[in-house]
């Protein structure tokens, strides 16, 4: 298996400074700063990098999952919240929302698959430092 990179770079200090980031395969570029992370700012932060990664894993691991269940997935739409403590500068929590179109399951066997795998998911595992909570609705 390849090993994945990203790179960041840092220009100032941490309130007025400014940054880039860019993933290894080129399909990410784009700036970063304390506003983007901190307050409204217009560029992207590390916490909706985080987010996105976790968002695709568990779409990921979950369309693995029911596949080994016998079950195949018409469409799996998750979204991810990534909620950064300003206060202890800690990643505290990631919401993730998924709305799944699975023919031919029930909602009960759904949600037990999408909570295996939310728990087995590399990413999940990799934050597993912060509480990571699911919203799984079956359509």
């Amino acid at each position: 298996m390849p090993t994945r990179n990203a790179e960041a770079t840092w220009r100032g200090n941490l309130k007025e400074g400014s940054g880039d980031l860019a993933v290894g395969s080129g399909a990410f570029e784009g700036p970063y700063s304390f506003m983007s992370r901190f307050e409204d700012g217009d560029a992207t932060n590390p916490e909706e990098l985080i987010g996105a990664a976790h968002a695709g894993c568990f779409a990921m691991a979950l369309g693995n999952a029911l596949d080994e269940n016998g079950f195949e997935a018409d469409e799996l739409h998750v979204e991810a919240e990534v909620h950064l403590d300003p206060e202890a500068l800690e990643i505290d929590w990631i919401q993730l929302t998924l709305e799944g179109n699975v023919p031919d399951i029930d909602e009960e066997t759904f949600l037990e698959i999408a909570n295996e795998a939310k728990a087995g998911c590399p990413v999940s595992k990799v934050l597993a430092g912060a509480e990571i909570r699911l919203d799984a609705t079956l359509v």
